[in-house]
């Protein structure tokens, strides 16, 4: 690529893509089907499917926030702070996984 600014990148699909992931991360959190599922049915019965499962959805989530970082896409707005806070320091931590859905005094929950 000679220069990215001459690039006709679609903001949109990223932003789009940056939500899908956020919401697949979301629902590996909150153990509920997701595309891994359908992958891997014989994982289930496995007590490590959780943590990969949650794995998968958690890089995806990095990989493509790495992707706005590099094409300078504002990707923080459409995460809580403390969530983004998270997404930046990379790692899959405790923290990450009992809190991501804190806020003040509530919890939110992918539907």
């Amino acid at each position: 690529m000679e220069n990215a600014n001459q690039v006709n990148l679609p903001v949109d699909f990223f932003l789009t893509k940056l939500e899908e992931a956020k919401i697949h991360f979301e629902r590996a959190l909150d153990c509920k089907h997701t595309e891994f599922d359908d992958l891997y049915p014989y994982m289930i019965e496995h007590p490590q499917f959780f943590w990969y499962k949650r794995y998968v959805a958690w890089s995806e989530l990095l990989t493509i926030v790495k992707l706005c970082d590099e094409l300078q896409m504002e990707w923080k707005d459409k995460f809580a702070t403390h969530q983004a806070e998270y997404v930046q320091s990379r790692v899959m931590s405790s923290t990450v996984l009992d809190y991501w859905y804190e806020t003040n005094d509530s919890k939110e929950h992918v539907g």
